[in-house]
């Protein structure tokens, strides 16, 4: 799996603006998002599909399919329950 490349990410664009408005949250680089300085959240693609990588619990990376707007807004939920 790799990280997502321009092109693919913009697939994401709906999604990414939902993200960049979530307070504490900061799009270091397109589509890469840090809290409080740490990395917080990230994108891959592969055969299978879009996802991403997202710290919920603070330490681990949990990674989460994200090609279609379901498993978006799940995305979304989560992110905005592990934000402080």
């Amino acid at each position: 799996m790799r990280h997502i490349t321009p092109e693919r990410l913009e697939e994401l664009r709906p999604l990414l603006d939902r993200l960049r408005v979530l307070d504490g949250l900061a799009e270091k680089r397109p589509g890469g998002f840090s809290l409080k300085s740490r990395a917080f959240l990230h994108f891959h693609e592969d055969p299978a599909g879009l996802f991403a990588d997202v710290r919920l619990d603070g330490a681990e990376f949990t990674r989460m399919r994200v090609s279609d707007p379901a498993e978006q807004d799940a995305l979304v939920a989560a992110v905005e329950a592990a934000l402080p």
